[in-house]
């Protein structure tokens, strides 16, 4: 047993403190990134917000209307065959802005198999709830052999070295964050997790350093969250709660004491596993939970909203592109010692000392 004793921040515990900017209006603000990934080689362009691949938000009607502000989604796993085909045979442009997603399981990875091979999917999503397992790093690992040219994205997890462990392992994208998202209960049920903001820093700087990328999952509650994230070095950011409850959500609108609501749960929680597997088996425990989110109508409105709090972020900081947030932002500690203020290089460097 040790105690690591350097603070680690979550996105509450900072802001971004403003600087000279010779920017006009927002408006003049480019959101979208070009990347090539290591390994696939693929060449994509698009603004890096991913939809969960929860079967709430990860669906084809929430992809649609992402897929026209050039946001992606990572599909929920269950969705069936004959349901991508009827979408992508309706917008073959889809393909540029969804990631099929699949667990480590031989049926979900004979159903990515299926996608691949009938529909040419170009993304793959290899999502656990733990990516410290070596059957997981081993999957990666077969994925990248058996699909070269598809662009991979695996998580989760939240250290530096297991970042690079993926990397090496033929992920482009490694996806981080263990127990930050609304309806996460990993943290009280185990007892483990890592601070987002801290985990998304220091990740950020062991994948780039190997040429990889990073998607920031989980603990984004309002646009100045995505915001943060981008600015720690994340090049990818995923949302759930922020996209939950509406019209383009799975499930039937509920309406409670004159208000409308739709049901929002964790896929690791009591109500997924019995909704997908019939039961919580008895070795496991949930890590979910189950909530009744207000219902939010049109997801277009609350992406706008996402799209014009980062645009006015970079307008503060002097960013005319979303790429160059990292590199102009000063983050302040605003929880203990008030008033220190740190770059998010200094956390990296205190690592080292």
């Amino acid at each position: 047993m040790r105690i690591e004793e350097q603070i680690r921040l979550d996105f509450k515990d900072v802001l971004i403190r403003p600087k000279r900017s010779t920017l006009k209006s927002r408006v003049e603000v480019n959101l979208e990134r070009e990347f090539t990934f290591k390994y696939s080689e693929q060449t994509w362009k698009g603004v890096p917000i991913v939809a969960a691949n929860m079967d709430h938000t990860g669906t084809f009607a929430m992809a649609n209307v992402l897929a026209k502000h050039k946001l992606m989604v990572a599909m929920d796993k269950f969705i069936q065959h004959d349901e991508w085909e009827a979408n992508f045979k309706a917008c073959a442009e889809l393909n540029q802005f969804v990631f099929a997603t699949t667990g480590i399981g031989e049926h979900d990875l004979q159903a990515l198999d299926k996608a691949i091979k009938n529909l040419n999917v170009n993304f793959i999503c290899v999502d656990v709830a733990n990516g410290y397992t070596q059957r997981f790093v081993d999957v990666v690992k077969m994925l990248r052999d058996k699909y070269p040219s598809k662009t991979i994205m695996a998580g989760n997890v939240v250290t530096a070295e297991m970042t690079e462990e993926l990397i090496m392992s033929g992920a482009d994208i490694v996806k981080v964050g263990i127990g930050p998202g609304s309806v996460c209960t990993t943290r009280k049920m185990t007892g483990v997790g890592y601070p987002q903001l801290s985990a998304v820093i220091e990740c950020a700087d062991a994948a780039h350093g190997l040429r990889g990328l990073l998607c920031s999952d989980g603990g984004c509650v309002v646009p100045g969250d995505v915001a943060k994230a981008f600015a720690a070095g994340a090049d990818f950011v995923m949302l759930g709660g922020m996209l939950a409850g509406h019209d383009e959500c799975s499930g039937e609108i509920i309406e409670k004491d004159g208000q409308k609501y739709k049901r929002f749960y964790g896929m690791s929680s009591a109500e997924a596993m019995i909704k997908h597997r019939g039961q919580v088996d008895n070795y496991r425990a949930s890590e979910g939970k189950s909530v009744d989110i207000p219902y939010k109508g049109h997801v277009e409105t609350t992406v706008l909203d996402i799209l014009g709090g980062l645009r006015s972020t970079c307008t503060y900081v002097g960013a005319a592109q979303l790429k160059e947030l990292s590199k102009r932002t000063t983050f302040i500690r605003v929880t203990q010692q008030l008033n220190e203020v740190f770059s998010p290089f200094q956390a990296l460097n205190a690592n080292t000392r």
